[in-house]
């Protein structure tokens, strides 16, 4: 699955937890798209790419230990690495369906090297662009309904700036601060 539908499924999934802040809603956007860290490995050329994507980072200890990396400095604890768990793993089960033939997660590494393979459709599919799109128009429903864009925890002036233009260029109310 494509990189930017991986960010938008983490900063949509935070926003279904009212509990969560800003940053907790970033830490989600990180957990939804970090196992894709691994494809650096392609700067080692086409084959180490193949052989390593999809599987340094791509399993159960690394969900784990991000899990309660991110949970650490996260408020509500337990319920954030809940939700960053399931993040990563919706990660994972995105990169199943939409990465094509012949990829797979080695999911127990590095206890078992045991994949599972990838069982849907190409990676340049309909149903990848279908889900990229679904999570932009979820993502510009956020923008309306809740005020505030993917960009609120790293830079909240054009997180403001950015939705108080959309909010007149489509003629929604404005609002002032949070």
């Amino acid at each position: 699955m494509h990189i930017p539908t991986h960010i938008l499924s983490g900063w949509i999934g935070g926003n279904f937890v009212p509990s969560f802040g800003a940053r907790e809603r970033f830490f989600c956007m990180v957990a939804a798209v970090a196992p894709d860290l691994d494809g650096l490995s392609l700067l080692g050329g086409g084959g180490c790419y193949y052989d390593w994507h999809h599987v340094l980072m791509h399993n159960l200890p690394f969900a784990l230990a991000l899990s309660l990396l991110l949970a650490y400095f996260s408020k509500p604890r337990f319920t954030a690495f809940a939700v960053y768990f399931g993040l990563l793993h919706l990660h994972f089960l995105m990169d199943l369906l939409g990465s094509g033939d012949n990829w797979q997660i080695e999911y127990f590494r590095p206890f078992s090297a045991k994949p599972f393979l990838s069982f849907g459709w190409d990676f340049l599919s309909w149903q990848n662009y279908l889900a990229a799109f679904l999570c932009i128009a979820a993502s510009i429903g956020i923008i309306y309904w809740k005020k505030r864009t993917i960009l609120e925890y790293p830079m909240p002036k054009l997180d403001r700036e950015l939705t108080e233009l959309f909010l007149k260029l489509v003629g929604g109310r404005r609002f002032r601060g949070r």
